[in-house]
């Protein structure tokens, strides 16, 4: 690239120029940046920035630190997939960021109990809590600091408190009824006197502070002998010592109620505890227009995004104008095509066969876009014959709570990047285990029942995830760290981020301000995995001439507040200045990017 190409390219990323109204500015620096959830985690990531630390340090302290500030979207007993750029060994990993199924869990248990489908809430749903597993395997393996480092800011939010801000508080009043009335340990642990803090009281978990004490005192013993055995104590004590036997005598020894209509107790035993690590493997990847875009396995939603980038490389979609009625009805049409693969095809690699590398292949994605009709929109759930196709060889060479997630990002100077989705262990759906101040998550609700489904329940398995980061490089250099919360969403509203970017020359605020949209054609990730047929969910600020046009299409169009969804927070970093650029949805309220 030469400098005048290179100027007009940071050009684009800097900013949209005066006549384009974004909701903040694109955040730049040349040192590191950091995106999250909340604005005092991301304070936290560019700390252990300053103070020396490296990307996937700063990611781990944002990941405890979001446990603490987001409880009603994600809680340290849930789970993290993560994706790792290495700038040194210039590669992507992935960590398997979800927890198993307990050994107990067999679609012969829940036949015997008269169970069709695995609750969304209480202590049956529980897997196997992965997120403290995750983040240490992360700093062994790819950061530099130790736990106690990383880990203090939480300990002292936890303890000392924060001041209460207003999505928590409303999912407090949400959960009220419940902490009280059936979770009293959840009670103790989230309402201080039996009531809700008002916004601006000052709130602390000193349970939660307490057990990542813990942690950190278990690491300090260990540390003579190493950082990587001092880090393998903190998770030893979580796994295999008097934390793991509190999880397991509370899921055992509770009977409680949930959506079966039933009073049952959990699955997780010491054994599902003690076996546990989180491990790093391959991820997976296809190319977009000179971008290698890197996903998560199929045991995560993640390569439906690929299969997306794949079937619209066909298109000119700047040719078609951004959010105009075609370019909306190509996108919903091309993610009807994918999702109903996930559906069909996508589990745990380890225990089902994924036909992947037809998937993913760009021949089957030839084949896949003669089903698009540009006129009208499909009502079926249309999966291929992907293990019938073979690519050609290359030559040479009751109410039940869903839950919610958030997301977070961060690169360091030296060109290393990490994008996480954590999630699970949400209050709403379990209660808080008595003295450890955290739910369980309810993952294993996502498994199917159907013992010929690729998602089908087996102890040991990972159920398929919704939970879905994005790394991008471009010609072999790091290039954009993105995500966000939002379930089945969450590759929709990535991609429409992406597209953004690289199809339609947006910045990152813009990219991330513009108008979205989904649908929920195919049956959902969570009980009760209901499906909307042909629905199209649209902000509110896409214009009235846009939605009849769709509504002409055939789509069932609902249209939500102006800025109701797609809270995608994201980093790009330009290799050849070294300057890195944040931005952060308003979406979230609370969420942002910070660097320097």
């Amino acid at each position: 690239m030469n400098s005048g190409d290179a100027r007009d390219v940071l050009a684009i990323l800097a900013g949209p120029g005066p006549e384009v109204f974004t909701t903040r500015p694109v955040i730049m620096g040349t040192h590191g940046m950091v995106t999250s959830g909340h604005y005092l985690a991301s304070r936290i990531g560019l700390h252990i920035l300053e103070e020396g630390g490296n990307a996937v340090d700063a990611g781990v302290a944002m990941g405890f630190a979001l446990a603490v500030l987001e409880p009603y979207i994600y809680g340290i007993g849930g789970e993290v997939p993560i994706l790792v750029y290495l700038s040194d060994e210039r590669r992507v990993v992935s960590l398997s960021g979800q927890g198993p199924a307990p050994q107990r869990a067999t679609l012969e248990w829940f036949g015997k109990n008269g169970i069709d489908a695995i609750p969304g809430d209480g202590l049956l749903a529980a897997v196997v809590p992965d997120a403290v597993s995750t983040w240490i395997c992360a700093l062994s393996r790819f950061g530099s600091m130790t736990l106690s480092q990383v880990l203090a800011p939480s300990v002292e939010l936890a303890g000392r408190g924060f001041p209460m801000f207003e999505r928590l508080r409303s999912a407090l009043q949400r959960s009220f009824p419940q902490f009280l009335e059936v979770w009293p340990s959840s009670a103790h642990a989230y309402l201080p006197g039996g009531r809700i803090p008002d916004v601006g009281e000052i709130y602390a978990q000193r349970d939660l502070a307490g057990m990542f004490s813990r942690l950190m005192d278990a690491e300090c013993r260990e540390r003579r002998w190493g950082r990587r055995e001092a880090l393998q104590a903190a998770h030893d004590a979580f796994y295999k010592g008097e934390i793991a036997e509190r999880i397991v005598k509370f899921s055992q020894e509770s009977r409680l109620p949930d959506s079966t209509g039933k009073r049952n107790h959990g699955l997780i035993s010491m054994e599902d505890l003690q076996r546990y690590a989180s491990r790093v493997e391959e991820p997976v990847t296809a190319n977009y227009r000179g971008y290698d875009v890197f996903k998560c396995g199929p045991w995560s939603q993640g390569p439906v995004f690929l299969q997306q980038i794949n079937l619209l490389e066909g298109y000119d979609l700047a040719a078609m104008g951004h959010n105009s009625p075609e370019y909306i009805h190509l996108l919903i049409e091309v993610a009807k095509l994918a999702f109903a693969d996930r559906e069909t095809y996508y589990g745990d690699p380890e225990f089902s066969e994924v036909p992947l590398g037809a998937l993913l292949s760009k021949g089957y994605a030839a084949m896949r876009r003669k089903l698009v009709d540009p006129d009208r929109a499909s009502m079926e759930l249309r999966p291929g014959n992907a293990r019938a196709y073979r690519p050609e060889e290359k030559k040479g060479g009751s109410e039940i709570h869903k839950g919610d997630t958030t997301h977070l990002d961060a690169a360091d100077r030296w060109g290393n990047m990490l994008s996480a989705t954590p999630s699970g262990g949400w209050f709403r759906s379990s209660p808080v285990i008595e003295g450890l101040g955290f739910p369980l998550g309810t993952r294993l609700q996502m498994f199917s029942l159907d013992p010929g489904h690729p998602n089908s329940l087996r102890p040991g398995k990972r159920p398929r995830t919704t939970l879905t980061p994005s790394l991008a490089l471009k010609d072999g250099r790091p290039c954009m760290a993105f995500g966000t919360p939002g379930a089945d969403q969450q590759d929709q509203w990535s991609l429409q981020f992406f597209l953004n970017c690289v199809d339609f020359g947006m910045n990152l605020q813009a990219a991330v301000d513009a108008p979205t949209f989904h649908t929920g054609h195919f049956p959902s990730s969570f009980h009760p995995h209901g499906a909307e047929p042909g629905t199209l969910h649209l902000e509110g600020r896409i214009p009235e001439t846009t939605i009849a046009a769709l509504r002409d299409k055939g789509h069932t169009v609902r249209v939500g507040g102006d800025w109701s969804h797609g809270r995608v927070l994201g980093i790009r970093f330009h290799a050849d200045s070294g300057a890195i650029f944040g931005a952060a949805t308003a979406r979230m309220e609370t969420g942002y990017a910070i660097g320097w």
